[in-house]
This record gives structure tokens, sequence and C-alpha cells, in this order.
């Protein structure tokens, strides 16, 4: 039977998966009725976001879709998390993935299943993939992994090029408000009690990540860069250029025999739904991927271009793009360019110069988010307030397009006047008119990369690579460089104010005039997910300066709303705060704060979690403060504070 005959299929809501320590996982399970009879492959999604409440969206437009293919879909909810017992400690520890080599080797073993598994998963399950991938259970034969990265610490949400990035207490926070939910009362007789013991037990994670604030063992474990060779598995790697998780696609296809990669125009979203548009057929991509790897179909899979990268055109900045017009290259191939940073701006010779910058601290507010992840106006928008805050270099007018690929690499001779320093390169694309685009960007912690402290006004040599793009510059515009010495509310400043000199560098970049194009289907997808809507979603971003104090505050709002599963009735929601303050002249006013409110109501009975968390500073320390409050009925049932004094010591 193939995969184009679609078979009935049956559900499981809550399938037990029982670990060789007792612990009970809670499984979502979709596959063929005759799968018994007829046995099939077992495709894993293993993540700590909740199968009842938390991605039941994307759930059902993916998983029943294999089901009809002929393969088993298992959502399992990581321990202590959703419907599952135990507790949860951290992000990809050695439990988590040796509790994932338990469940696909016990999948692998039913009767239903014919013995191979892959994995799935976009963010923490692309990044579980691939470690688990890295430890060979025999069973694992073919790895998708989404939005994904291969180093947990240069190119995850800490410590991007040395720098702490502010994601780091954000996606904390939320992570402090996600595993304080409780499991379906309608599931667990014992939900209060595995409730509040998560809630005793569950760790402040920022506090964690900020102990290790050098590329230590702790973030080499789970890094797979570390041992590529280790990963067995066929793995598809697939990225968008409005995320944050780009860079891994182009590491994996080089890095790992047997390897192909997707990149298209999207945030982080899996890209038979994502925006910008256009979407693909992922779920015909992916189903022909478990063909070949896991039903050992002789599709041809593996003879696809190693990477297909669209290639955006160039637009106006915006916050938010529905869509982002451009054309597909498969295997592009290109040539180096190179600009030269000198007293004229961008030239096509080295040229010295001796141009000065520093930045005001709230250099940075028309970035965007790190991580564009809940569809509100969270993209880099017009450039041009940042520009007027750095150091610019600008092209002349460009006589033909330029189709960049690749990652960009900046070249750097400078100085600085303290001994800790950070700088941010951003690459725009200059309208006629002076608008000016984000095109891809970058951020080095000098002292991560020289390994010591700055000698003030002694010249330095640093180099950095710019995140991966795809993106078309017309004819009649200009590139530019931005240089910031800040770059807020993105990283977390340096101790002291910074002025830093560059006395020359250089920019490469990679054009291509490849014609090689590429057809992906339009997307397939399975039924939508049911639900009655109980309050509409919402977002919002305000920017505002106290004219009495001069701080500056970005405040952001999501309100995901509320809705009522049509299916089992579980009504969920939450709202998602986050506040970054700064003064333009002190870096150690930075402060951040997050509140999060998460909500779910069964029958008669109303749970709700209030999770805050906030950060400041002093030249020598960070201060964090948390603090959780659990109410049932309105009625507070547990509450948790936490302090903390962490050195700073690398940043």
């Amino acid at each position: 039977m193939t995969s184009n005959s679609l078979r009935e299929i049956v559900e499981t809501a809550d399938m037990g998966i029982t670990l060789s320590d007792g612990t009970r996982l809670s499984a979502r399970c979709w596959m063929p009725a005759d799968a018994t009879d007829a046995p099939v492959p077992v495709i894993l999604e293993y993540l700590p976001y909740r199968k009842r409440d938390g991605t039941c969206a994307r759930d059902a437009l993916t998983h029943p879709y294999f089901a009809a293919r002929g393969y088993a879909c298992l959502r399992v909810d990581m321990r202590g998390n959703g419907d599952s017992e135990g507790l949860m400690e951290d992000e990809y520890t050695p439990q988590e993935l040796a509790d994932a080599v338990e469940v696909i080797n016990w999948a692998a073993a039913q009767d239903w299943c014919c013995g191979t598994v892959g994995m799935m998963g976009i963010s923490w399950g692309g990044f579980n993939g691939l470690q688990v991938a890295a430890l060979a259970p025999e069973p694992l034969k073919a790895v998708i992994t989404l939005c994904s990265t291969v180093d947990r610490f240069a190119d995850d949400i800490h410590y991007k090029g040395g720098c702490l990035l502010n994601e780091n207490l954000g996606w904390g926070a939320t992570m402090w408000a996600y595993s304080s939910r409780a499991p379906d009362p309608a599931l667990r007789e014992n939900w209060r009690e595995m409730w509040l013991d998560r809630l005793k037990a569950e760790p402040f994670l920022p506090a964690v990540w900020l102990r290790h604030q050098t590329r230590d063992a702790y973030w080499k474990h789970g890094s797979v860069c570390e041992d590529y060779p280790a990963i067995k598995a066929k793995v598809l790697a697939i990225g968008g250029w409005g995320d944050a998780y780009k860079n891994a696609v182009p590491q994996i296809v080089q890095n790992i025999p047997g390897a192909k990669g997707i990149l298209g125009p999207w945030v982080h979203k899996y890209p038979h739904f994502a925006v910008p548009e256009p979407r693909i057929g992922f779920l015909q991509e992916a189903l022909c991927w478990w063909d070949r790897w896991l039903k050992d179909d002789p599709n041809g899979a593996e003879g696809d271009p190693d990477q297909r990268l669209y290639l955006m055109d160039g637009v106006r900045p915006a916050t938010w793009y529905t869509e982002r017009p451009g054309r597909w290259l498969a295997d592009p191939q290109g040539e180096t360019r190179t600009w030269f940073l000198g007293a004229d701006g961008l030239g096509g010779a080295p040229s010295g110069c001796a141009r000065v910058v520093a930045s005001p601290q709230d250099t940075g507010a028309d970035g965007g988010e790190y991580c564009a992840i809940w569809l509100g106006p969270e993209m880099p928008g017009d450039q041009r307030r940042d520009d007027a805050m750095s150091l610019c270099f600008d092209s002349p007018v460009l006589e033909d397009d330029v189709n960049i690929i690749g990652a960009p690499t900046v070249r750097l001779n400078l100085s600085v006047d303290q001994p800790r320093a950070q700088i941010a390169v951003r690459l725009c694309h200059v309208h006629p008119d002076g608008a000016s685009t984000r095109i891809t960007y970058g951020v080095l912690n000098l002292n991560s990369q020289l390994g010591r402290d700055c000698v003030p006004g002694q010249r330095e040599a640093i180099t950095i690579a710019l995140d991966q793009i795809a993106y078309k510059v017309p004819a009649g515009h200009r590139l530019r460089i931005a240089i910031s010495t800040a770059y807020w509310p993105l990283i977390w400043p340096s101790p002291a104010p910074v002025t830093a000199t560059v006395h020359g560098g250089s920019l490469s970049l990679e054009h291509t005039d490849s014609e090689a194009g590429w057809d992906f289907p339009p997307p397939e997808a399975a039924a939508p997910w049911q639900t009655e809507t109980l309050r509409e979603e919402h977002h919002s971003r305000v920017r505002e300066t106290d004219m009495v104090t001069g701080d500056v505050r970005l405040i952001i709002e999501d309100d995901f709303g509320m809705v009522r599963d049509l299916d089992h009735g579980l009504e969920s929601g939450g709202i998602a705060r986050e506040t970054w303050s700064i003064h333009p002249d002190d870096p150690l006013s930075a402060r951040g704060s997050c509140h999060w409110t998460e909500e779910m109501t069964r029958g008669g009975t109303a749970l709700r979690s209030e999770a805050r968390c906030d950060m400041r500073c002093d030249a020598h320390h960070f201060y964090l403060h948390a603090r959780i409050e659990a109410y049932e009925n309105d009625v507070l049932v547990f509450e948790k504070t936490f302090e903390d004094k962490i050195k700073r010591a690398a940043v």
C-alpha cells in the first residue's frame, strides 16, 4: 500500500507510555485503523508545549495527514508538562533526551509499528530531534528539523555573538508560565497533586542560563556541531528568513551527509501555514522524505537539490508582511563581491578612515523581535532612526541588481575606549527616498571573540558573520553597513557607554545570477482544529519616552485570546506582557519585566497562573526576581518567589 492510498485513521487522546523509572508520559496518537494488521512507521513529535491545548492548531493540520498516508503519529508531552507525569529541570537535559530514546524504542516495538521511526519538530522539537539523532537510537532513521540550531550557545536565545540576548529572560519567562499549568483534570484524577508538585519544583531558567556566560560544557551538551558524524539519520532541515533560526540549515547541509535544506520567507512557523507567503506543500515534501527513509520507497528524495532558497525581492521596510515577492532557487552558485569601508562609505578599494560612533543606549528600537513568532508587529521596521544613531557606510547607487545569498561577512579594524564592548552590524537596503530596510545583521561581544578584555585605544581586527539571507537589492538603490555600540532591546548593554573608532574594514557577500529555479506544490493540510472563540486575539507594541526622566520603554502585549475545544471542551488562553526600559545615556538603567497569565477551565474548575519576573543590573551583577501565583476558582492555592544575584562574568 502506498502513501497515496488514504487509510481510515483512529485517534487516541491519551496513550500512556511508561518509562523505565515508572513515569507515565502522555501521547496523542493518530494511526491507520488497520495498523495492527499492516504495521507502519512512527513519526514522533516530542515537546513541552502541551498537546491538549498548546499545539492543537498545528497538530490538527499535520498529524492526521500523515496518519491517513500510512504513519502512526505520536505527539508526546515531555515529562513535567501537559498531561505527562514527572518534573522538568531544564531544556534539552540528558533526562529529556534519554526519555525520547525510550519512547522511540517503545514505539518501534509495538505491534502496529514496522520498526522504523522518524522525529519531526519546530523550535524545541527541532532542537531535540537533532540531539536525539546524535544519540543514534537504532530505529530512528530520519529527522525533519524546523527552525532549530546546531549550537546552543551562539545561535539560540541566549548569547548570540557572545552578547546576552534579552530573549534569555523573555523566553525564560515564557517557560516559567508554560510549565506552571496543570494537566487537564478530565484526564488525571490526581491533576491537582501533579500541578502543585510542578509548581514547587519549577526552576527559573534565566538564572540557570545566566550562570553560563561563556561557551562551556553546559552549552556544548546538546550542540550537535560538536560531533556532526554522530548523526546517522537522514536530515531535512527547514528555516525561514523572518525567523531567528535560519543559520542551522546550511550548516546541517554542509556537515551531515545526505542532508537537505529549505529556506523560505517565513517566520517561526511550519511552511504549510506560515507567513509571510508564499507557503509551500510542506506536508508533501515531508511525506516524500518519510517514504524514502522510513519505508525505503525509491522515490528519489535523495536527488533533490541540497538547498532550495527563496530569493526575496527587496521591499520597503514594514513591521509585518503578509507576503514577500521573490523566486525559489535550487543550489544557487555565487561569486564573492567585496566592498571596503572607508571615509567615503562603501567603496571598491581599501581606504583608511577614523570614524567614530558612540550610540545612545536605545539604538536598536526598530530591530523587531529576536524571534518573530506571535504574528504581531514583530519584524524590523524602517531603520532610519537606528541608522541615525549608528556609523553608516553607504555604497554608490547600484548599477545592477545584487542578489545576496549566504552569510555576509564584515571585517573591521577598530578600537574602543572601554575594556568591555559590544557592537551590532546591520546590512541595510537603502531606497532612493532614504527608507532603510534591514537585510540581515549580526552582534558581537568583542571580549568573546578576543578571549580577553579590550585594551582601550588599541586597534583590533574582528570578524562578524551576519545571519544567512537571500535578498535582491535592485539597481538604483544602495547598500548600507550600519555599526552601533548598542542594540536595545535585542541585547543587554555593556556595563559602560562605549565609543568605538572604525579604522577601516570590508564587507564580503555572495552574489548569484542563478536561474536554476524550483516549483513546490501548493500547501495541503488536514482539517483545522475546531474551536469556539471566547476572547479574540490581540497584539500590540508601543514605544514611549518619559519626557521627565528620559527613559525609553518598549511595551509589548500579546493576548492570545481564549478558546473552547469543540471536541473535548477544555477552555484555554493566555496573555503575555513585556516591558523593556532604558535611558539613552545609562546602560545600567536597563530593565526587563515580563508577566504571563495562563488560564484554563474544565467544567466548573477555573485554573489560572500569574508568572512574573524582572531583571536589572549594576556594573558587576545581574539581579533577578520572579514570582508565581496559582489560583483555583480565583482562590490562591500556591505562591513562590525567587531572587538571585549573578556576577557579570563575560557580558
